[in-house]
Order: C-alpha cells, then sequence, then structure tokens
C-alpha cells in the first residue's frame, strides 16, 4: 500500500514537470475605470502601458461632451483637485501612439467637458474643484491597435502672453512716391512671436487716401521694449503731409500653448516730408 501510494505521487510529480509554462495574463491597469482613477497632484508624471486598457459607459459619457473623440481605446483615468486657482497642462505628447486628453468635472456618469484634445490640454483650475482626467488612444495616427506606453504629466501653465504697442505722433511721407513710414515700439512677453496690421485713412481734398502697413518679429517678446517701424504703400493717390488717421491691431502669440494676447491702437499721426 505505501509503495503504491509512493508511485501515485512520484507520477503526478513527473506529470506537474511535462506540463508547459503557462504565460501570466496580462490585466488592465488599476486605472482602467474611474472608480480606480490615480490621485494626482501638480509636478505628477509617470509612464503606463495602456495596451491591456479599456473603454466603458463612463468613458462614452465623456466623449459625447467633448463632441466626440474619434475613439476612446485604452483608456486610464486619473483624478486632480486644485490647490489654488490657476493654469493646468495635461501632456501626453511623448507617448509612443496618438494620445489624447479629456478633462471632465462633476460627478462620474454625468461629467461636464472642461477640455479635451490631442497631445496635451491646458484648463484653469479653480481651488478645490476636483477635474477627472481621461487619457485615451484616440487613433488618430491611424494606427489601430490598442495603446501602448502612454507618457503623461500634469504641470502648471505658463503665464499667458502679454503686449503692449505704441504708435509715434510724427511720421515720414515720400512727397515723390506717396509712401509712407510710420514708427512706434512695442513690449510683448510669454510668447514666441508678434504680428502687428493696420491702416493709414488720410483726407486729401475730399479724397481719402488708405494703405495698409504690417509688421512681425519672431523670438524678441522678452518683455523689454523694441522698436518697429512699418511702411504704408497708398491702395489709391498718394499720402501728403499732415493729419493722417491709424487703426492698429497687434498679437503676441505662445506656439506652446497656442495662446495670444492682443492690442489695440487709434492714432491720429502727422505725417512730414522728408526720405524714409
Amino acid at each position: 500500500m505505501r509503495l503504491t501510494r509512493a508511485i501515485a505521487v512520484l507520477i503526478a510529480a513527473l506529470l506537474l514537470m511535462a506540463l508547459p509554462a503557462l504565460p501570466a495574463i496580462a490585466a488592465p491597469p488599476s486605472n482602467d475605470t474611474i472608480g480606480g482613477a490615480t490621485v494626482v497632484s501638480l509636478g505628477y508624471s509617470e509612464t503606463l502601458d495602456t495596451t491591456e486598457a479599456t473603454t466603458d459607459a463612463d468613458d462614452a459619457q465623456l466623449n459625447a461632451t467633448c463632441g466626440g473623440a474619434p475613439a476612446t481605446d485604452a483608456s486610464v483615468w486619473y483624478s486632480f483637485t486644485a490647490a489654488a486657482d490657476g493654469g493646468v497642462v495635461v501632456d501626453v505628447s511623448q507617448s509612443d501612439y496618438s494620445a489624447g486628453v479629456l478633462v471632465g468635472v462633476g460627478a462620474p456618469g454625468s461629467l461636464q467637458t472642461v477640455t479635451c484634445g490631442s497631445r496635451s490640454v491646458e484648463f484653469t483650475a479653480v481651488a478645490g474643484t476636483t477635474y477627472y482626467v481621461l487619457a485615451i488612444d484616440d487613433q488618430l495616427d491611424g494606427n489601430y491597435a490598442n495603446g501602448g506606453t502612454l507618457r503623461i504629466s500634469f504641470i502648471p501653465a505658463p503665464p499667458p502672453p502679454t503686449v503692449d504697442i505704441t504708435l509715434d505722433p510724427l511720421g515720414r511721407v515720400n512727397q515723390k512716391t506717396g509712401v509712407a513710414s510710420l514708427t512706434g515700439t512695442y513690449t510683448c512677453s510669454n510668447a514666441d512671436l508678434i504680428q502687428m496690421f493696420g491702416q493709414a485713412r488720410q483726407e486729401i481734398a475730399r479724397f481719402v487716401v488708405v494703405g495698409d502697413f504690417s509688421f512681425g518679429a519672431d523670438g524678441t517678446c522678452d518683455g523689454t521694449v523694441h522698436r518697429w517701424s512699418a511702411t504704408v504703400v497708398p491702395q489709391n493717390g498718394k499720402f501728403g503731409g499732415g493729419r493722417t488717421m491709424t487703426v492698429t491691431f497687434a498679437f503676441s502669440c505662445s506656439l506652446v500653448t497656442f495662446m495670444c494676447a492682443n492690442g489695440y491702437l487709434e492714432q491720429t499721426v502727422i505725417l512730414s516730408a522728408g526720405k524714409l
């Protein structure tokens, strides 16, 4: 009897050794659903494998109020409660697939979209408010595989651009060609470029001469005062010496946040004869 039992144990052990090892079953990330949302604060970042992440009704509900991304595949959730008022950027642009972000506020199942977009989004957070952030595979790259390596970060938004412009009260006009020249200053900050557009109108013997002007510069929005100048070529007739009404619009824009500041100036300029 003991011998028989020993043989049975030996046979069972040999059978177990002969069985191939089964691969471990991959599981979705712990923040696959809104109930398991990862709690984050400003400065948080992580790298996460989302190939086993799923999508559900909560994803679809937030996406519906976003306007409908192409897909919400491989989605994972984060929960962010603002400690103070301020801008927040959620960046997923370094992921190895086309990732998008949706931000909602309210109760799960009835979230209202604050913002949504591909690669990165920015929103203004209110102190004490909890925001639910959904990172998705939006499949805008045409690769219909599920997710990949998500690289997500929560960072303070840079300050918005600013712009201020002035126009010198005296301009120049070439009496032979009728072309005028205007000058002034500009100050801009937190931006990558500045663009100015304007129009000059001068009444000469009941005839109105009109001309447009423009100015642009890159890399000078450093908060210091810079000079600008622009040539005003008349569309009809010639400019002459005397009073000229001008309207100027200015825009300073950030290529990172896609935000712009704008300025407006309406001013009378006296044109005097001289070389341009």
